[in-house]
């Protein structure tokens, strides 16, 4: 379950959340009861984000403004950036999500499989190494860009394709983030890095075999 408590359908009286979860979920059906969605999520991020109903609202208002006809960057750059965000950021959620969106532009499989090695991967041209350089820079260095991968990208990209590519690969930074707090979807999951035990009766000792005894 996630880290606080999702909200019931039947408690739900926004109308906004109420027309997504019949889109998603059928006239009647309350993931937290019934777990599942078309993809093969759990469906328990819409009922998380369902406890505020403005932050619901602003968070489906970046999913319509990423998806709008209006956007000048190319569909696949974009989901290059957000798929990459999901893995650095270590959110299977997004990550998961993301190659499925891939995949859904005609990405290959193993395309989609390289995106996380993408330095080292000869299935990317120079403008996708670019973004994902970029993208790569946003996630895993905070923002801090090296004026030669602006450079770069700045060959293959307009400054409003970089403007969108900016605001949405740092929207599922967010999305990533959060999802791993608050412990949604394919997120609530235990940390990995826990203290392996040593062997019963073993003497208190350093790596090395020094003793810590006093």
């Amino acid at each position: 379950m996630p880290n606080i408590t999702p909200v019931p359908r039947a408690d739900i009286t926004n109308e906004t959340i109420k027309q997504y979860f019949e889109l998603l979920f059928g006239p009647e059906r309350d993931p937290l009861i019934e777990p599942g969605t078309a993809l093969g999520t759990i469906g328990d991020w819409w009922s998380v984000f369902a406890i505020s109903d403005d932050i619901f609202e602003h968070s489906v208002a970046g999913f319509r403004v990423y998806r709008s006809p209006d956007r000048k960057l190319d569909p696949v750059l974009r989901e290059l950036g957000q798929t990459l965000a999901g893995w650095l950021i270590g959110s299977q959620f997004v990550y998961s999500q993301h190659c499925k969106s891939l995949r859904a532009l005609g990405v290959s499989d193993e395309k989609i499989a390289a995106v996380h090695c993408w330095g080292v991967s000869d299935l990317f041209d120079d403008k996708e190494r670019a973004v994902l350089a970029f993208s790569d820079c946003l996630a895993a260095q905070n923002g801090r860009v090296p004026d030669e991968v602006m450079a770069k990208l700045k060959t293959f990209l307009s400054d409003l394709e970089i403007m969108e590519l900016t605001y949405i690969t740092t929207l599922y930074i967010m999305h990533a983030i959060m999802s791993r707090a608050l412990r949604t979807e394919f997120d609530d999951r235990p940390d990995p890095i826990v203290e392996v035990a040593a062997p019963e009766g073993a003497e208190l000792t350093d790596f090395l075999g020094n003793s810590n005894s006093r």
